[in-house]
């Protein structure tokens, strides 16, 4: 991805102020489309990533720099008055991740995060306000969440989405085992087959890093959740995240950093 702010995605740790190159430092005149991707949720609950998180929409609304954000958090509503002007000048873009419409499992699944009906209400929010949105399926766990795919689409779509997204669970490192733990504690009955139909999306491992297949998987049981995915987003009439959110970038203007030359052509 090329990023208007720096190459690749913005990613923030805890408690970390904005880095220098949002805040001006290395900015560049003509920006890609930025995607906020976080080491935690851009909109979860503690006042300082909240605060953290509205001044860098601030730096980007400023500088006219277009952004998506990716969130399961309904506290994305509270940045609603900034939301709505970036919006009119096609600016920015929100997708909210699903994982499953149950609420017992979205519990067990997410338990300090937002309700599958309250991440819907938030799409609907966004969409009667103005603001593109659309939904991610995500994480799509096969033999565990893979069951309510195409009710997620529709619950979208019927919600206002004009987009769709879809992202294979991926299991690096220490998760894998992480994982495999929880579905013990949680569901022993599927614990196996989720492992299997997981491994056999990942040439036989429970995680596959290379670029090309990382995101989506491989094999006939990944080709099987993607064509499910792929036919319901088109009968739903919901475009691809990965065809682009078509964001305004000629709006870009750099900031003038304090004690700095005037750019005479900015």
């Amino acid at each position: 991805m090329a990023c208007g702010v720096w190459m690749g995605a913005i990613m923030l740790e805890n408690g970390a102020g904005l880095p220098p190159p949002v805040s001006g430092g290395y900015l560049r005149d003509r920006p890609g489309v930025g995607l906020i991707t976080l080491r935690w949720d851009p909109c979860s609950a503690p006042k300082r990533r909240l605060a953290l998180t509205r001044s860098l929409l601030e730096v980007l609304h400023d500088c006219r720099h277009p952004v998506a954000i990716t969130t399961k958090s309904a506290l994305v509503l509270r940045d609603l008055d900034l939301l709505l002007p970036m919006a009119e000048l096609g600016l920015v873009a929100v997708q909210i991740s699903v994982t499953t419409l149950d609420p017992h499992l979205a519990r067990r699944l997410e338990p300090r995060a937002a309700s599958p009906e309250r991440r819907l209400d938030v799409v609907r929010t966004l969409a009667q306000a103005g603001v593109p949105v659309g939904v991610l399926v995500s994480p799509l766990i096969p033999g565990l969440t893979d069951a309510d795919l195409e009710r997620i689409l529709e619950r979208a779509a019927a919600a206002g989405a004009s987009r769709a997204g879809c992202l294979l669970i991926r299991l690096p490192r220490e998760v894998a085992e992480l994982f495999d733990a929880w579905l013990r504690a949680h569901v022993p009955d599927r614990a196996e087959r989720v492992l299997s139909l997981i491994r056999q999306c990942r040439g036989g491992r429970l995680n596959d890093p290379d670029f090309g297949s990382r995101m989506t998987g491989r094999g006939p049981v990944a080709e099987l959740l993607s064509q499910r995915f792929r036919l319901a987003a088109r009968r739903l009439g919901l475009h691809r995240h990965d065809s682009g959110w078509d964001l305004a970038t000629s709006r870009f203007r750099r900031p003038q950093l304090p004690g700095s030359q005037l750019d005479l052509f900015n």
